[in-house]
C-alpha cells in the first residue's frame, strides 16, 4: 500500500514561475524552515546586549528588552492572520518571500540601529512582515493527510530545533567579536532563504483549494473567535494561549536571567539555547513519530505539560548554571506539548482554511510573545538587584510553572469532557 504522506505530497500543486515545476514536498520546507530559525537563532544571545548598550542599568536594560521584544509581537498579532488568509487566497510561497524580506529589514536594521526608539522600529517593521511559522505550518498541512499531521508538524519542529543548535552557538560566537555582527550575518541568512525560496521552493496550494480574500475575516479578534469555535478543538484555544504565554516568559527572560543568577554571556548562553536545540530535535525528528504510535495526541498533550510545569519551577530553583542543561534534558515530553496540539487544531480545519486557522494560531502566539515581556520584564527588573545565585531571581519562572499548571488544568478538563460525550 503507498504511503499517505508521499501521495499527498504528489497531489500538491507546484508554483508558476520558472523553475517551479517541482512537486511540494517536505524537504522543501524542512530547509526554509532551517535557514529561517538559524536566522532567527543567531540574534537571541546577544539582542538583551544590544538593548543593554543603550541603558545605564540592569533595572532599566529588563524594561527595555521587554519594550523591544512586545513591539515584535504587537506588529505580528495584527499581520499575522492578515498574511495567513494572503496565503489561502495567493499561496504560500509568496507569503512566506515577504516574510524572509521582513526579517532582513529586521536584522539589518537593528545591526545599525543607534538608538532605542530604531530597534523597536525596526522590530515592528519585521513583525508586521512576517508569519512564517504559521504559513510553513499550512504549508504542511496541504501536504499531509491528517493522519500524519502531528509527526510531520513534529518533523518541523526538528528543524526549529536544528536551527536553535546553530543559531545561537553561531550568534555567540560572533557576538563575542561584535555585538552587532551576528545581526548583518542573520540578514543575510534571510536573503539566502529569499534567493531560495524564490528559485527552488514550489507552491504546495493547490488552485482548486484557495479562498477568497476577506477582510472582515482578518482581524486578529475575528480570527480567535473563529478558533474558538473550531469542531472540538476550540477550548484549547486558552491551553494554548497559557502554554504559550509561559514559553515566550521563559525565551524572553532566559538571557537575562541567567546573565543576572550565573554571571553568563553571550557564549554561554548561546551553548545553554543549543542545548535547548538538540534536546527539541531528538524529540521531535526522532521520538515524536513512536510516541505517537504509543499514546495519543491527546495524552501527549497531558505529559507533556506535566513536565514543562516541573521544568520551570527547576530553571528557576537552579543555583548553578549546570542545572540549567539538566534540566532541558530532563523536560522530553515538554517538547511534544506543541505538535501534538497543532495537529489536533489543524486536522478540525478543512483544505480551503488551513492558512487562517494556522494564522490565527500564530496571531494568538503572537498576543502572547505581547503579554510575556509585560510580565518577564517586570518581575526581573524587580529581582535584578538581588545578588547572583538568589533564588528569587527565579520569579519568571515560577510564574511561567503556575501558567503550565493551568494549562494542563483545562487540557485535562477539555478532554474527560470530550470522552464523556463520545461515550454518550
Amino acid at each position: 500500500m503507498p504511503d499517505p504522506a508521499a501521495v499527498a505530497d504528489v497531489t500538491a500543486t507546484s508554483g508558476t514561475a520558472a523553475g517551479h515545476d517541482r512537486k511540494a514536498a517536505m524537504p522543501f520546507i524542512m530547509l526554509t524552515v532551517l535557514i529561517d530559525m538559524a536566522a532567527i537563532g543567531l540574534i537571541v544571545p546577544v539582542l538583551p546586549s544590544i538593548v543593554g548598550s543603550f541603558t545605564t542599568s540592569q533595572s532599566e536594560q529588563a524594561w527595555w528588552y521587554g519594550a523591544v521584544s512586545t513591539a515584535f509581537g504587537f506588529a505580528n498579532f495584527f499581520g499575522a492572520p492578515i498574511l495567513g488568509a494572503l496565503s489561502d487566497r495567493y499561496g504560500r510561497r509568496p507569503v512566506l518571500l515577504l516574510g524572509f524580506c521582513g526579517l532582513a529589514v529586521t536584522f539589518f536594521a537593528t545591526a545599525l540601529a543607534t538608538a532605542l526608539w530604531m530597534l523597536i522600529v525596526a522590530r515592528l517593521i519585521g513583525g508586521m512582515m512576517q508569519a512564517n511559522a504559521a504559513v510553513c505550518n499550512a504549508y504542511v498541512a496541504d501536504i499531509t493527510p491528517p493522519e500524519l499531521r502531528a509527526k510531520r508538524f513534529g518533523m518541523l519542529g526538528a528543524m526549529f530545533g536544528v536551527g536553535f543548535i546553530v543559531g545561537p552557538v553561531v550568534g555567540g560566537l560572533l557576538g563575542a567579536v561584535s555585538l552587532r555582527l551576528p545581526f548583518f550575518v542573520a540578514g543575510g541568512l534571510s536573503m539566502l532563504n529569499l534567493a531560495y525560496g524564490y528559485f527552488v521552493l514550489p507552491e504546495s496550494l493547490p488552485l482548486d483549494q484557495r479562498r477568497a480574500f476577506r477582510w472582515d475575516t482578518t482581524s486578529p479578534f475575528a480570527s480567535l473567535a473563529a478558533l474558538t469555535k473550531l469542531g472540538e478543538v476550540g477550548p484549547l484555544v486558552a491551553v494554548v494561549a497559557f502554554s504559550v504565554l509561559a514559553q515566550y516568559i521563559l525565551y524572553t527572560s532566559w538571557v537575562l536571567y541567567t546573565t543576572f543568577k550565573f554571571g553568563w554571556g553571550p557564549l554561554q548562553n548561546g551553548w545553554s539555547l543549543a542545548a535547548v536545540g538538540v534536546v527539541s530535535v531528538i524529540v521531535q525528528g526522532f521520538l515524536l513519530g513512536p510516541l505517537l504510535k504509543r499514546f495519543s495526541a491527546q495524552h501527549l498533550v497531558v505529559w507533556g505539560l506535566v513536565s514543562a510545569t516541573l521544568a520551570n519551577l527547576f530553571y528557576g530553583l537552579a543555583t548553578d548554571g549546570w542545572m540549567m542543561y539538566a534540566v532541558v534534558f530532563m523536560n522530553v515530553l515538554g517538547f511534544t506539548v506543541g505538535a501534538s496540539i497543532q495537529s489536533l487544531i489543524s486536522g478540525a480545519a478543512d483544505a480551503s482554511t488551513q492558512g487562517r486557522t494556522l494564522g490565527a494560531v500564530a496571531s494568538l502566539n503572537s498576543m502572547m510573545a505581547v503579554l510575556a515581556p509585560m510580565f518577564g520584564a517586570p518581575l526581573l527588573g524587580i529581582v535584578s538587584h538581588l545578588p547572583k545565585g538568589d533564588w528569587r531571581i527565579g520569579a519568571p519562572f515560577y510564574f511561567c510553572a503556575l501558567l503550565q499548571a493551568a494549562a494542563l488544568y483545562l487540557a485535562q478538563r477539555h478532554f474527560r469532557r470530550q470522552r464523556a460525550t463520545r461515550t454518550t
